[in-house]
């Protein structure tokens, strides 16, 4: 897995990631809670790795290396 993640939209997707997750978790309280956050894991997991499949698909990737 060669990293195709960079430094700005690692950062996005882990700010989104845990956002959505609240979401699920009712954080942000009982009127917000939506089993649809649990769609969080994807671009946490992508941020935390620096590795999105689907950017490696379409030949795609936002870091320098």
């Amino acid at each position: 897995m060669t990293k195709n993640v960079g430094m700005l939209d690692r950062v996005l997707r882990i700010v989104v990631g845990l956002g959505l997750i609240g979401v699920a978790l009712g954080i942000f309280g009982p009127d917000y809670t939506s089993p649809w956050g649990w769609i969080g894991l994807i671009p946490l997991v992508t941020g935390v790795l620096s590795w999105c499949p689907a950017y490696t698909l379409l030949g795609f990737k936002t870091c320098n290396g």
